[in-house]
Order: C-alpha cells, then structure tokens, then sequence
C-alpha cells in the first residue's frame, strides 16, 4: 500500500512539472538562448532611428567627386541625380561623422539611361574600404570590389541579375563585426565573411572615400539613401 501510494506521488510530481513545462536539468542552456536572442533582436533593432543621408537639395555634407570628365550632379526633393560622365559620376561625403564598424545603409536607385553600373557605392568596413558595384561590364555585374586585390568581376562575390532602365531597385548593406552583407529588393546576395580578407577599392574611385555613390557613363537617379548604426554583439563571459 506505501509503496503505491508513494508511485502515485511520483507521478503526480512528474506531471506537475510537464505541465508547467518546467526543464529542471535545462533551466540554464534555456536562459543562455533568451539571452542570446535578446541580443540578436538588439543588434537588429527596427526601431533604432534611421537618418538620412542626402539633404532634401543642394550638396550640403557632399561634393561633386572629382574624377576628372565628371558629369553634373543635382540632388532636388531628397533625390541625387547623376548625369553621364567620362565615365565616373558621383559624391563624396564630406565630414568624419559617418560610422566605420556595426552599420547598415539602404537606399533605391534606378539607371535612366546608360548601360553600365548605377550602383558604385564605397564605404568604410573597419580601417578599411570597399565598393558595391552593381549593374557593370554591360549593365549586369553585381559584386563586391575589391578583397584581396581583386575586383567584382575576379571574386566569389561576382553573379549576374538582369537590371531594366527607368526601374527602381531597392538595395541593403550591412556591416558588422563578421560579414559584409547585401540586400536587392529584400533578397539577400551575398555574404562576406571579413575574417583575414583585405578590402580595398579601385584607382578610380580612391576619392570616394570614406563614403561615395558614382556611376558609370549612365544618367542615375537615387532616392530614400539612410543609415543607422548597429549595436555590436555582446559576449557572454559565462561562456568563455
């Protein structure tokens, strides 16, 4: 009779504890995970506050890059239009106020007329820089340039997309403590995991630093161009 008495006890305490969903031997790696998704859902705030990058006219903050056979460029209701150069057109930042570690940027762009890249955006990973070329050698190129010494045509990060004129194309980049990431239209394309790799950028586009936009014998429009920093991975001591 005790002893049954003392198996029902038993029970009753073990479907006590399933139904209170209660892991008593996995309280801890359950609190690391919380922890560990609060601070993924930090770093990817979407309420952290977006700021704008191009004035709503004028080049105030920015210059005419100066490339040599440079095109006119107009920035009117918040939107930067470049017109064809011989060959490069573009901006330069002005300042030091624009991050280097633990950013994204996104903005839209579209190529009016031209057959070569629209997109030719340079900016700061760590110490060091890149650019995103999107829509080159004859208007379908999209990579990074360059890793290692070599370019967006000679790297892993090369593929190839269809882009049509007079259509706007919305465009990602994230820069964190491992990886360079790109966004078209929401599709994630690539991934470069920073580790030991050298970023650099070409000549001709050495004075887009720190922060650049240029096209390529193209007239180019780009609107809605923001930035917001990131807040870097937290380590876990308990971990090490």
């Amino acid at each position: 009779m005790k002893l049954q008495r003392f198996v029902f006890l038993e029970l009753c305490t073990l479907v006590s504890i399933l139904s209170l969903n209660v892991d008593p031997t996995g309280s801890l790696r359950a609190q690391e995970t919380k922890a560990q998704a609060k601070a993924e859902s930090k770093q990817e705030d979407p309420k952290a506050q977006w700021k704008n990058l191009l004035p709503a006219s004028g080049l105030e903050g920015w210059e005419s890059t100066n490339f040599g056979g440079e095109g006119p460029v107009e920035i009117k209701e918040g939107t930067l239009l470049l017109m064809p150069g011989g060959p490069l057109t573009g901006i330069t930042k002005l300042g030091k106020d624009f991050p280097t570690e633990n950013y994204e940027m996104q903005w839209s762009a579209q190529r009016i007329d031209g057959s070569d890249f629209f997109v030719g955006i340079t900016f700061p990973v760590g110490k060091e820089h890149c650019s995103l070329i999107v829509g080159g050698w004859g208007g379908g190129l999209v990579g990074i340039s360059s890793i290692d010494g070599n370019d967006a045509s000679e790297n892993e990060t090369a593929s190839f997309k269809n882009f049509k004129n007079g259509q706007w194309y919305k465009f990602k980049v994230r820069v964190d403590a491992k990886n360079i990431t790109v966004w078209i239209d929401d599709e994630q394309i690539l991934e470069v995991p920073r580790g030991e790799r050298k970023f650099s950028v070409r000549a001709e586009v050495m004075r887009s630093r720190p922060l650049g936009y240029c096209s390529y014998q193209s007239k180019v429009a780009v609107k809605d161009w923001v930035y917001r920093t990131l807040q870097p991975p937290q380590t876990n001591d308990t971990q090490k």
